[in-house]
């Protein structure tokens, strides 16, 4: 038996955690087990009474980090920024709020003397390796404990005997019909009728948005205000950056904005299906999009789309921390961004999120050349030179394949 004096466990309150506490003071030689859980706005229902059921499980504390700010400002603004979407749909909401998490946790297992940090992740999901790259990089000394990996119980069945044999209080039953994920950006729905791709999803997945026939017959409208590619106020006001997502997951939900039904590509190899709701991240980045728009150059926002397909692994894939790469591709993107400043409106309607109205100090965007009418600053004569010359290899090309064709016949 391996020998540990202190543990800190990622404790959600869950069937999972609660077995998780006994079951290590059994197989680490009665370790003390200190749980952590962040906030990251998975809302107050999972939090409530979260240290009185730690304790009662069999540990010796529960700390409760508000992360809220954090997580926000310091990793959902730089992804947004980036343009970063995994495989073209997923706005990585589950993805952005581990390394938070984590390090926050490791923090935790720093300063009060822990030798050791479990979660529990499974061992086919991503998150596994998202909360480990970041205990490898943060403090590597720390031995990593993945219950799921090695015990061997096989389903929530046998957990909710274990726990009953271990006097551990649970308020759970052997059906789960959902497994969710939920944080500010965003909540995942997975299992239960989803895993098989041909069955819609039932209504009663949905959570933070409105189904399309539900939603008002009128669009409601939003201002959003960005400085260098951050947004800043919503409809006039500085919420702060979590309430800023709050209040535009509030609006957007009422129109049914946010749903996305995927099948993804998971790390350790296999695919799967889930349903994601991301209403105001689902605004920030429609709205965005727009401003760029107005700002970046053709060459700009060519780079910028390859950063944000490089970017979108790195935080899908966990590799925050002492990643010399995703620091890179943030700092091209934050000098990039630098001039994307300015006021979107987004009309919010029937599951839809539209720009309609955008303006920038710093737009390159010019009436008087863009115009249909007549004009004095644009020669419409300079196209033809310019299309001889962007034309010229495919010129040549064609005439080289009709010498080759006459020399053969």
């Amino acid at each position: 038996m391996t020998t540990l004096n202190k543990v800190v466990l990622a404790y959600s309150g869950g069937l999972d955690t609660s077995a998780i506490v006994p079951w290590l003071k059994e197989h680490y030689g009665g370790c003390e087990v200190v749980c952590f859980a962040g906030d990251v706005g998975q809302g107050a229902d999972e939090l409530e009474g979260i240290e009185e059921k730690a304790v009662a499980s069999g540990a010796s504390s529960c700390h409760v980090v508000d992360l809220n700010d954090e997580f926000v400002r310091d990793y959902v603004w730089p992804t947004l920024k980036s343009g970063a979407v995994y495989e073209g749909r997923y706005l990585l909401g589950t993805s952005m709020a581990r390394p938070v998490i984590a390090k926050a946790m490791v923090e935790l297992a720093v300063s009060v003397g822990a030798d050791g940090i479990c979660h529990g992740c499974t061992g086919k999901g991503n998150d596994q390796v998202r909360f480990e790259h970041a205990v490898y990089a943060l403090a590597p000394e720390l031995k990593i404990i993945a219950p799921w990996r090695t015990w061997g119980f096989k389903g929530r069945t046998d957990l909710i005997r274990y726990c009953e044999a271990k006097g551990v209080p649970v308020r759970s039953t052997a059906e789960k019909i959902w497994s969710r994920d939920r944080n500010l950006w965003h909540i995942s729905h997975e299992g239960g009728a989803l895993e098989d791709p041909w069955n819609a999803p039932p209504d009663d997945v949905w959570m933070l948005t409105r189904h399309v026939r539900d939603t008002p017959d009128e669009p409601a409208s939003v201002l959003i205000e960005f400085e260098s590619g951050v947004p800043v106020k919503v409809d006039g006001a500085a919420l702060g950056p979590a309430g800023m997502v709050e209040r535009l997951n509030d609006i957007a939900g009422q129109h049914g904005v946010g749903r996305i039904d995927i099948v993804e590509n998971r790390m350790v190899g296999m695919k799967s299906r889930g349903c994601y709701e991301t209403p105001g991240g689902t605004v920030l980045m429609e709205a965005l999009r727009a401003l760029e728009e107005l700002v970046l150059d053709r060459e700009a926002r060519r780079l910028r789309d390859d950063l944000a397909l490089q970017f979108s692994h790195v935080v899908y894939e966990g590799r925050w921390y002492g990643n010399a790469a995703r620091e890179a591709i943030q700092a091209a993107i934050d000098s990039l961004m630098e001039p994307v400043s300015g006021e979107v409106v987004v009309e919010l309607f029937k599951g839809h999120a539209t720009a309609v109205q955008r303006r920038s100090p710093n737009s390159v965007h010019d009436e008087d050349f863009a115009s249909f009418e007549a004009d004095e600053v644009y020669n419409q004569g300079d196209a033809e030179g310019f299309i001889r010359l962007v034309s010229l290899p495919q010129a040549i090309r064609a005439r080289k394949q009709r010498e080759t064709a006459q020399g053969v016949s």
